[in-house]
Parts: C-alpha cells; sequence; structure tokens
C-alpha cells in the first residue's frame, strides 16, 4: 500500500530528504576537521527556538529600559508582540507539523520537535505575560503621566460618550457583522490575528444563553480618539484615546437588540501561516502562489489569547470549538495584542522620542558632482564606495543610483534582484521609466519572500506590464542576495556598475535598519554578477566568481575553509583571528569550525543579533570565542566576516595580502546556506577594510552598551560601567561621526 501525504507534508518530506542529499554531497564536508582532532561534545549546540525566545527577551528589556525615551519603550513592546506573533505563526507552527504528520526528527541540540514546544509553551507563557502586565502596569500609567491616556468607556464624561457615540453609530457600526452560534449557525470561522469579541447574550423570553462572535475591524485604527487631536489647546491637555474594542463593547445592545449581554471578552487566535509550495509541481509559480496565499488564512489554529477576565464557561467553549489545547490558551490582561502600541507613534512628542536623525549623504558621493548634479557613476569610478545605512542616506546613493541608471541615456541595461521594497516604491518607479526608456531591464522577484508575497506578486505584475523581463529565480530556492547590475556605454567601452548590500531595497526601512552596501565598477565585480544573473534568470549552474561567495554552492565552504586557514596559522604560530557580525548563527558545520579554530587558540568575536546556537567561553572548546549582542533604535542587520590572513589565501583565489573581509546578505543559518542565493562580495580597499574591523571591534568593546552570552546560554546587559555612567552605545556614536562628516569608526 502507498502511504499518501498533503501537500505540507510533502514539502517537509522534500525538504528534509533535499538536506540530507546536500549534507552528503557537500565537496568540503570532512576537510574543516584535522585529521588528530578529538571528537566535540554532543551537547555543543543550544536550541535554535529557545535562543530566539531569549532574543525576543531582550527586546523586552529595551522596553522595560527607563533610560530609553518613553514612546520608544512603547515601540519596543509593540516589536516583541509582533516578533511573538510571527514566531508562533512560523517556527511553533512548524514544529506541531512536524508532530503531527509523525516525521519529527531531533534538533542539533538533541531535542526532539515535542521537547521543543513543551519547552517553548513554558517560556513563551511566561514571557507574554510579563510583556503584558509590563505594558499595561509600567508603560501605560508612564504615558499618562505624560498626558497620553488609554480610557475605558466608563472614564469618559457624558459628552465624551455622546461623541464617540455619534461616531460609532456613522463609522463602525455599519461595518460590524455578529455572527450568532446556534443550530442554524455553525461556529464561525476566526481568521488568524484578527481581534475578536467573544459574546454571550440571553433571550430574556427564554432564558437560554447563546454565543456570538463580532470581529473588530482590522481596516480601522484601533485607537479611536477621545480628544480633538486638531485642536492644539485640547493636544497640550491630554491625548486620550479608547480601543475599538472597548467602543464596541459599549455599544453591543445595538448589535443585539432586545437580547441581554451577560459577557463579552475580547480573544485573538494565531494560525499556522507559513507556505509551501510545491514548485517542482507547479506550472506556473505565481499562480501556485497566489493559491497557497488563499489557503493561508486557513491553517491550523497554534495560539489562543483571551482576556483573563473571561469566564471558565467562556475560556473553555472557545477553546473547544478551536481545538487548542490547554498549553496553547494565553490568558492575558486587556487590551490584547500589544502591537496596538504603534499607533501612538504619531503623536506630536518629540520629547518622548528618540532625538531626531536625518542621513547624511556618502562622503565620496558628496565630494564628486557634474556640472549641474550629483553624479553617482563618476563617484564610483573614483574608487570602491562602502555605504552604511541608515548612516549614509539610501535615498541620495542606492536610490539615487537606480534612478540616475534609469534616466542616463548611456545606460544600456539594468539587472536587479528585489526581496522586499516598500509601498509607492521610488525603486520599482526608477525599473519601470527605465523600461519605458527602451533598456533592457531584468528584475528577479522573490515572490516567495515570508509575508510579503502578496505584495511582491503586485510589483511583479507592475513591472511586467511596464516591459520588464520578471524572472522568479531558481525553483526551490528563494533568491535572497541584494544586487544590482547596470551596464552603461562609456567612451572607452562597456562599463559595468554594481550594488552589492546586506539589506533589502526599501526605502523606509533603510531609515531603520543597518546595514552595509558596495557601491563598485570592478571589472571582477561586474563579471561575477553578470554570471550570478545569468545563473538566475536562465542555465548557468556552474558559474565560477571572484570576489564573490554564491550559496547555495560557496558560502558555507568558503567561509569555513577560511576559518580552517586562521586555525592552521594559529598552530603555526602566527596572528589568527576572526571576527563575524550576523543576524543569527545556527549552522553546525561552521559553528564547529569555530570550535576547532578556537581549541586552535583563534580568537573570536561574534556580534549577533537574534539567534545563536554556539556555546561560547566553554573551557576546551570555545574558550577564545566571545558573543556579544546589539539592540538599539536601529535594528542590526549588517552581515560581516573578517579573518585576520595573516599567511596569504591557499585557497586558490589568488593573492590576497592582510585582513580579508567580506559582506552580504547571507546569516549563518541552513536556509540561507543551503535553501537561498546569497552573495557575499570581498571588500578590496584597504580602508574600507579598516573601517569594517573596526566597526566591529567597536561593537564588541567593553566599553559598548551590549548584551554578553554567558557560557549557559544566558545574556547578561552591560550598559553601565562599574561608577554606573552609561558606556557608549554604538549606534548614537555612528550617528555623531556621520554628523560631523566621519566616516572612521
Amino acid at each position: 500500500m502507498v502511504q499518501k501525504f498533503d501537500a505540507p507534508t510533502k514539502a517537509i518530506l522534500k525538504r528534509q530528504i533535499a538536506e540530507h542529499i546536500a549534507e552528503s554531497e557537500k565537496p568540503d564536508r570532512h576537510q574543516v576537521v584535522p585529521d588528530d582532532a578529538g571528537p566535540l561534545p554532543e551537547d555543543r549546540y543550544f536550541d535554535r527556538e529557545i535562543s530566539w525566545l531569549k532574543f525576543n527577551k531582550r527586546v523586552l528589556q529595551m522596553a522595560q529600559d527607563e533610560s530609553i525615551p518613553l514612546l520608544e519603550r512603547a515601540n519596543f513592546a509593540a516589536i516583541f508582540a509582533s516578533n511573538l506573533d510571527e514566531f508562533f505563526m512560523v517556527r511553533v507552527a512548524g514544529l506541531k507539523r512536524r508532530v503531527d504528520t509523525g516525521i519529527a526528527v531531533p534538533a542539533a541540540s538533541g531535542l526532539s520537535p515535542r521537547q521543543q514546544l513543551r519547552a517553548i509553551s513554558e517560556q513563551a507563557h511566561k514571557l507574554q505575560s510579563e510583556h503584558a502586565h509590563y505594558a499595561i502596569d509600567t508603560i501605560l500609567p508612564a504615558l499618562a503621566a505624560e498626558h497620553i491616556v488609554l480610557l475605558k468607556w466608563s472614564q469618559l464624561t457624558a459628552g465624551e460618550q455622546e461623541r464617540l457615540s455619534r461616531f460609532f453609530h456613522r463609522q463602525v457600526f455599519p461595518v460590524l457583522t455578529p455572527l450568532a452560534v446556534d443550530p442554524a449557525h455553525p461556529f464561525p470561522y476566526i481568521s488568524g490575528n484578527s481581534l475578536n469579541l467573544a459574546v454571550l447574550v440571553e433571550n430574556p423570553t427564554s432564558g437560554k444563553t447563546h454565543f456570538a462572535r463580532v470581529k473588530i475591524p482590522d481596516n480601522m485604527p484601533r485607537l479611536v480618539a477621545v480628544d480633538d487631536l486638531t485642536d492644539e489647546e485640547a493636544r497640550e491637555e491630554r491625548y486620550g484615546f479608547i480601543t475599538m474594542e472597548n467602543l464596541v463593547i459599549a455599544h453591543l445592545e445595538s448589535l443585539f437588540p432586545g437580547m441581554r449581554i451577560k459577557e463579552a471578552r475580547s480573544f485573538r487566535l494565531t494560525r499556522n501561516e507559513d507556505i509551501d509550495v510545491e514548485e517542482d509541481d507547479a506550472e506556473n509559480l505565481l499562480n501556485a502562489m497566489e493559491k497557497e496565499l488563499l489557503q493561508r488564512r486557513f491553517g491550523p489554529p497554534i495560539r489562543l489569547e483571551i482576556s483573563d477576565t473571561a469566564s471558565p464557561f467562556l475560556s473553555q467553549l472557545l477553546a473547544g470549538k478551536l481545538r487548542v489545547s490547554n498549553d496553547e490558551v494565553y490568558r492575558l490582561p486587556a487590551p490584547l495584542d500589544m502591537t496596538v502600541l504603534y499607533e501612538l507613534q504619531s503623536i506630536d512628542r518629540p520629547d518622548l522620542k528618540f532625538r531626531p536623525f536625518i542621513p547624511t549623504t556618502n562622503r565620496q558621493i558628496a565630494q564628486v558632482e557634474s556640472s549641474r548634479a550629483q553624479d553617482i557613476f563618476a563617484s564610483i569610478r573614483e574608487g570602491d564606495i562602502l555605504l552604511h545605512h541608515p548612516y549614509d542616506s539610501f535615498s541620495t546613493s542606492v536610490q539615487a543610483f537606480l534612478a540616475q541608471a534609469a534616466a542616463d541615456p548611456r545606460v544600456l541595461a539594468i539587472k536587479q534582484t528585489l526581496y522586499r521594497t516598500s509601498g509607492n516604491s521610488p525603486i520599482i518607479d526608477a525599473l519601470v521609466d527605465a523600461a519605458h526608456a527602451g533598456k533592457q531591464v531584468l528584475v528577479l522577484v522573490e515572490i516567495k519572500a515570508r509575508f510579503d508575497e502578496e505584495a511582491n506578486i503586485a510589483w511583479a505584475r507592475k513591472l511586467e506590464r511596464a516591459g520588464v523581463h520578471v524572472v522568479y529565480g531558481i525553483v526551490g530556492l528563494k533568491t535572497h542576495c541584494k544586487l544590482s547590475l547596470v551596464v552603461r556605454q562609456e567612451s572607452d567601452g562597456l562599463r559595468r556598475y554594481c550594488h552589492v548590500g546586506t539589506g533589502n531595497y526599501n526605502p523606509k526601512t533603510a531609515r531603520s535598519y543597518t546595514d552595509l552596501g558596495l557601491l563598485t565598477c570592478d571589472p571582477v565585480v561586474g563579471q561575477d554578477l553578470t554570471r550570478l544573473f545569468n545563473q538566475l534568470s536562465g542555465y548557468a549552474p556552474k558559474s565560477s566568481f571572484h570576489r564573490l561567495l554564491v550559496a547555495p554552492r560557496t558560502v558555507r565552504t568558503g567561509l569555513i575553509a577560511r576559518i580552517r586557514r586562521e586555525e592552521q596559522a594559529a598552530r603555526a604560530g602566527h596572528e589568527a583571528w576572526i571576527k563575524i557580525k550576523v543576524n543569527s548563527i545556527v549552522d553546525e558545520q561552521t559553528i564547529d569550525a569555530l570550535y576547532r579554530a578556537s581549541q586552535a587558540g583563534v580568537k573570536v568575536d561574534i556580534v549577533e543579533r537574534g539567534i545563536c546556537s554556539l556555546k561560547p567561553g566553554v573551557p576546551g572548546l570555545s574558550e577564545n570565542i566571545r558573543v556579544r549582542s546589539i539592540l538599539g533604535r536601529f535594528l542590526e542587520h549588517s552581515r560581516v566576516f573578517a579573518f585576520a590572513n595573516s599567511q596569504g589565501p591557499q585557497i586558490g583565489e589568488g593573492p590576497i595580502s592582510g585582513p580579508e573581509v567580506w559582506i552580504g546578505s547571507a546569516d549563518l543559518m541552513h536556509r540561507n546556506l543551503d535553501r537561498r542565493v546569497e552573495a557575499l562580495v570581498r571588500i578590496s580597499a584597504p580602508e574600507e577594510v579598516e573601517t569594517l574591523i573596526k566597526y566591529i571591534d567597536l561593537q564588541m568593546a567593553d566599553s559598548t552598551s551590549s548584551w554578553h552570552m554567558q557560557a549557559d546560554g544566558s545574556y547578561v546587559r552591560h550598559s553601565r560601567d562599574d561608577q554606573g555612567r552609561p558606556l557608549t552605545d554604538c549606534q548614537e556614536f555612528l550617528i555623531d561621526r556621520h554628523s560631523r562628516g566621519g566616516r572612521r569608526h
């Protein structure tokens, strides 16, 4: 008998088989272990899911930091809630699916998916309770002390109630749809992440109690202004708000006339929203993705949040109807869904926010101007340009680069990858303009970018209508690399201008993420990008590269070869060090190579923001490895890999003297190294190599505020010195440096 699997199960099986095959076929997998090396301990990895929860704990600590402006603390509380939502929708959902399908295998940490789920549940309950109570008991009262007040209906004056009742009946009531549950009305479908009211009503005639559900509109602001925020005098006195759910509860009689309201509590359901597309079976990936997106909202439930004032009867009714277990129910104080705190960022209170910051034009770009305007191409011809966003303006560098390319009649072709971009994207506009101007424009749109699928499908359609050649990459791989290639006719022939970055072509996130980018017209990089784009749009699986490392073929092996080179240098008594800055480090092969390097005496410094499965500071294993984590007003997002390289390459890449530094899109995770197209570019200018090394040294310094990871996996925050003085905030330090026109760290 042949066993049949549904599409999600087939996707998991295919992925696990592919990972097993990829693992067994890696050409250099045995070369990273010295012949005389002893075995590494079995328990050498932290669990990635538990490590992620520790990262979100650090986000919560930012919300709890009273040295941070109050509205920014509220924003960190909202970020914590948003992060946790995505963690449940993707990571917890994936573990549950593995358990349900019976194909679960232990993680590298040794925990089975069931053990991981139990550990996650225990820690997530504690974290979410701590977060909710801190937001309600500390942040909201602190905001009230600053005249930003979240009010209950009973706290409003008669005049305020009358005004909001008019607003409710005119703007809200027509949108609401109460759904009863009885023999003629089955229990309604509850969409993922929607905020709802569970209402118990009693028929006064029959005395029977009935359940009904009311969905809170998600296309209207959740915070309803009580005060006239256009009135300057009223604004100075108070910013008063009531939540939409409280406004609806106060008017439930309008929705259920003639019924007695016995109980009304808010609840929220989280569903599995991960997507698996059978690309091998899909004739048209775009259409397949559109169909899968329609199914996303029907994913199985994985978490139920409900007001802690809900009666046991109502709680049990919801849990039973939604088929969630007791450990999947989170009873929390209202208001639920603290992402509502994002809405407070629109309040005009600069005294409660970080000081204003305006990115500056990169010095190398600003120094070279044509007769009438900035000339990005002329700046690049002067030498490679290392960009550091958001300190260097994205709009006057990368965005201007593409806009100038679109308008320049000598530009013949533009090739571009797009993973995520902003609404009303000027990047898209520039590419459309270039196509309208008759240039050859190729755009690789990654329509599998999680939670941006619909937006990217819309961009792909718009680009296709403009005459752009749109492709979707390689079957089975996400294209995550950040690349732009401009081909320009010049007096001495064709010249290729390139941008390789660590972050998305998104002007919005470029103002809040720290990312690096390289603008260059080096012919070697131009040739590498040409080959890579040909591989992405056509058939060129065996392309070779010189200044690029490209996943899934050469990023892991290339980095491990360089780690191994440092190990050999240390054993030979030469200078040896490794400096890494990434979002997350999970890949076991790379971690093992770093352990071997540490055992040989290589000093390893790692700056990570999120997940770290590596255990630092373990005697005999990793005592030479230090791990720091940086969180701040900007999201640390850049990836840097630096090596002492004291003995030359020995990797067949050509002579490179002195430290070797790479930047790019890849984190040290399986998905980046095995299931994505990623690109790292080697930085060649000595001053830029020095800048990046000093950048990591700044973030690793004991004088810099950071979290220090301990050998047991805990993180200790170091924000003040022994005398109680604040340590250096590296982001504020770089803001000051760039504001004064300096670039050196």
